[in-house]
């Protein structure tokens, strides 16, 4: 009875978060994603004359930012009503990984140009070339594009009621080879690239104190390194963690209990939103990281105001 009680509870949890806590953050997601990257957009669109290769990057992945956030209204419909069209479960399931893959690269082009712009500041490297970070652009476009094709076979068509989250569809057996392949690649790979850049910008920022006699104009840099690769770890590793897990629970080899099942699948929604934050915080990235593109979108702040006041 107290096992049966346990579960009952944790079956209880389960659904409310389903139905309560992913509608209500991705809500919150949602309003203040929004407002911040289509600033962001419309500050890259109308204010920024001279683009560099950065400014590239930065822009793709606000576009990214934006194209899940346009798809978090339908999954709170979705998770708060418990209904969803086909299509829409197909859409949907793809502009979720696409903003997240793409995320995960754009951020780790942005830190190989951030070193590339420290040991070649007056951008001599074929890397920091506007063309060149256009062609790297619409390539992680299409290579994400194809990676995540797979990713649309796990779903049952014979199911136009409900939309099961990706770990929850499908086969668990290739689901799960597909999975621990797409985290291999899309997350572990970049991770580990992005940690080798960032470690040699500290590397560089150590090297060129040592040489200058002081550490005034390295502090900045140094912290915005340190901040990206917290983030970039703490939001997107506890999801790939329990996505397989969550996959590999489905299993009839492992088998676990009906309550070991049940708290695997409550801990893996609460890493789904946490993933999805990175589209909210990543504005912070622009202002912090974007060349003068802080300066410059607070002076057309200014000029509104002024205008207003007239």
């Amino acid at each position: 009875m107290d096992q049966n009680e346990t579960c009952n509870k944790w079956l209880g949890i389960e659904d409310a978060l389903e139905k309560y806590f992913l509608p209500t953050i991705y809500s919150i997601e949602f309003v203040i994603g929004i407002l911040g990257n289509v600033a962001v957009v419309l500050g890259y669109l109308f204010c920024l004359k001279n683009w560099k290769s950065g400014n590239i990057y930065l822009f793709n992945l606000s576009l990214s930012d934006l194209t899940l956030l346009c798809t978090l209204p339908i999954l709170v419909r979705q998770y708060a009503i418990g209904e969803g069209a086909y299509i829409l479960c197909i859409s949907n399931r793809y502009l979720l990984h696409a903003n997240l893959y793409t995320s995960i690269l754009f951020l780790t082009f942005i830190s190989i140009d951030r070193y590339l712009l420290m040991k070649y500041p007056f951008r001599e490297h074929f890397l920091q070339k506007k063309e060149v970070s256009a062609l790297i652009s619409v390539a992680i476009w299409i290579w994400v594009t194809l990676e995540l094709l797979p990713i649309l076979f796990f779903l049952d068509p014979n199911d136009s009621t409900t939309c099961n989250d990706y770990a929850s569809s499908g086969d668990p057996k290739l689901n799960l080879i597909y999975s621990v392949c797409l985290t291999f690649l899309g997350f572990l790979i970049p991770l580990f690239v992005m940690c080798f850049f960032y470690l040699k910008i500290v590397l560089f920022l150590k090297e060129r104190s040592r040489q200058l006699s002081t550490s005034l104009p390295l502090e900045k840099p140094l912290n915005l390194v340190i901040m990206a690769v917290v983030i970039f770890s703490v939001l997107f590793t506890p999801y790939h963690i329990m996505r397989n897990v969550r996959i590999a629970s489905r299993l009839e080899v492992w088998e676990p209990t009906r309550c070991g099942k049940i708290i695997i699948k409550s801990f893996y929604i609460m890493t789904r939103p946490l993933a999805f934050l990175n589209s909210v915080i990543n504005p912070l990235f622009y202002f912090l990281m974007g060349d003068h593109f802080r300066e410059m979108m607070i002076n057309q702040v200014r000029i509104i105001f002024k205008f207003i006041r007239r």
